[in-house]
């Protein structure tokens, strides 16, 4: 798709645009975020070239609110995986050595990291937001360990599921793979038991090889009860720094230059997978869904460029990477997942608008 030009641009946008920062938070393309048809939209950005250059708030937030990742932080956890991948300590086609999948005959056994991260791990796993159904009985596995029972031993609870599928043959989205990530992450940091040693190992870890290095300040991560990283659902940023974490997926470099997320590894997160043409490796791509939930098309394929991928979590966290733009658009706030479809649309018009870098 042909991307506007400035000049087509300045006609779309508000009068409050100037030539020398077109994209200004009195522009149209942003302010239709923040629209009633948006549900809650509490906080935008826009970042092209390193610079913020569009940047909103709803009545009652700030630069030093922090906001909840959900589903945003599977993306933080991937990058994580691959610096111990980066290191030797974990192989993306190895079998995930968990020692309680490595027991004869154990058929999750053969389940790879490959394959977790592209959600197709094969396991027992019901999705969901409702605790119960109407008979009482737990529906959903996420809802269940992250709120409800399995607080304090959420990896316990997912470790233990079977499987209900051969591993790579269905896609399948999962919070508590992504929490047996975080999991897997520690296990590499600290042989600790002790719930503080390992949150704390697993902190510095984040730190030192990802937050620091990409700038970000305010990251706050929770824990459960055993010190695994909520790493499928729960981080808090201020708006800066998930633009920040946006501009690091832009090109795996930190702030001074230095590579963060090696190339060979940032090219698998955004390859898409084999099992759903929408999805990457714990990243959403600009590209139709192929898999069973084929109909729910996760950005705007077809609008914006094709290569554009986002971290997306629940009720409408976005945050949106376009690599020939140089452009990183970030959208939190709270809508109902089945009313996303005019968020969608709006990221998708002002990611298509913006223009490239030459050409403003």
């Amino acid at each position: 798709m042909k991307l506007r030009s400035s000049a087509a641009l300045l006609t779309i946008l508000s009068a409050g645009a100037v030539a020398s920062d077109v994209l200004t938070p009195k522009t149209e393309a942003l302010s239709d975020l923040f629209l009633r048809n948006q549900g809650l939209t509490r906080a935008a950005l826009v970042i092209q070239g390193g610079k913020a250059v569009g940047r909103r708030y709803a009545s009652g937030y700030a630069d030093r609110t922090r906001f909840i990742s959900w589903s945003m932080a599977k993306s933080v956890t991937a990058v994580l995986v691959g610096e111990l991948v980066t290191d030797g300590k974990l192989r993306l086609d190895a079998p995930v050595p968990f020692a309680e999948w490595q027991k004869p005959g154990d058929p999750r056994g053969k389940i790879t990291l490959r394959q977790m991260l592209q959600m197709s791990s094969g396991l027992a796993h019901r999705e969901g937001l409702d605790p119960a159904d109407p008979d009482g009985a737990i529906a959903s596995d996420t809802t269940s360990i992250l709120f409800v029972s399995g607080t304090q031993g959420m990896a316990a609870r997912g470790l233990a599921k079977p499987l209900e599928a051969a591993p790579g043959s269905k896609y399948e989205y999962s919070s508590i793979t992504s929490l047996l990530l975080s999991e897997l992450i520690t296990r590499q940091l600290t042989d600790s038991k002790d719930p503080r040693v390992r949150a704390a190992a697993y902190k510095a870890f984040a730190e030192v090889r990802l937050f620091k290095p990409a700038g970000i300040t305010s990251a706050f991560m929770e824990f459960d009860g055993a010190g695994t990283q909520i790493g499928g659902s729960i981080i808090y940023m201020t708006l800066d720094d998930w633009g920040r974490f946006g501009s690091l997926l832009l090109a795996g470099k930190g702030v001074d230059g230095a590579q963060v997320i090696a190339p060979e590894w940032l090219t698998f997160l955004i390859t898409p997978s084999a099992t759903d043409g929408g999805y990457g490796g714990h990243v959403w791509l600009n590209r139709p869904r192929t898999g069973p939930e084929g109909n729910a098309d996760a950005l705007f394929p077809g609008k914006g460029p094709a290569n554009a991928y986002a971290a997306i979590g629940h009720l409408g966290q976005y945050v949106i990477v376009s690599p020939e733009q140089r452009l990183v658009v970030v959208r939190l706030g709270k809508t109902d997942d089945g009313k996303l479809g005019p968020v969608r649309a709006a990221l998708g018009r002002l990611v298509a608008a913006v223009p490239m870098e030459n050409d403003r």
